[in-house]
Order: C-alpha cells, then structure tokens, then sequence
C-alpha cells in the first residue's frame, strides 16, 4: 500500500513538479495551495505525511506546521518543510517546530521520493532531533 502525501505549496509549477516526482517514486499525493487548505484537507483525510512550502498567502509553513502539532487529531502526522528558506536558523526554526525534516528547494525532481521516504523511514535519534 503506498503512503499518502499532502503537498503544500502556491506555486503551481513546483507544485506540478513535486507532484509528479512524489507520484513516480510510488506515493499518492493529494495538493493544498497553502496552509489554510492544507489543515482542512488533513481533517478530511489524513495523510502519512505533510510536505509544506514555508511562504505560502493565506497562512504559510511554519504556521501551518504549529496549527498540525498543536492539534490531538494531528501532531503525530510527520511534517516535512519543502522551502527555498535555506538558512540554518530557519532550518532550525522548522525543525524546532516539529518538522520530521527539511528538503531545500530548489529540489533534485529524481531524489524527492527518497528524500522523503529516508525522512518518514529513519528511526527516530536517540536525542529526539528531526532530519536536515
């Protein structure tokens, strides 16, 4: 059975693009254009796992992320960031929110799958810190 992804992202190019790599790599993905769709979209049917832009209108990642841990229904969904925010204290930010970890845009199209599967399949550290 494969995993189900929920992408955030308002770029409709990268969007097409994860998407399609996510699907080639054997998930089933499901699309949100920002943070708002993507709480409402997690309610209705939960995904293995949540990939979000950080800078998205309406309400961006790291928002979104803290509204995902912060929920019962929600917080043990892993979240991964998928973001042109590259610097080490947003990095840290992300993670320190709860994210099970962090891919750098601009993104290989033919690693995403394993990128993402390495993140939800690694055992968690022994100190608790999330994946780069």
């Amino acid at each position: 059975m494969s995993r189900r992804i929920l992408l955030a992202e308002d770029d409709p190019d990268i969007r097409l693009i994860a998407r399609l790599a996510l699907k080639k790599a054997g998930f089933e993905v499901a699309v949100a254009e920002n943070g708002a769709q993507a709480l409402a979209a997690v309610h209705v049917q939960p995904p293995d796992a949540v990939l979000l832009d950080w800078m998205m209108p309406e309400l961006d990642g790291p928002s979104a992320c803290a509204h995902l841990k912060d929920d019962p229904a929600t917080r043990d969904i892993p979240v991964i960031f998928l973001t042109a925010k590259s610097q080490e204290s947003e990095v840290r930010q992300g993670l320190a929110l709860g994210a099970a970890g962090y891919i750098v845009k601009p993104f290989d199209a033919l690693l995403l799958g394993a990128r993402v599967s390495a993140i939800l399949d690694a055992p968690a550290p022994a100190d608790g810190t999330p994946q780069a």
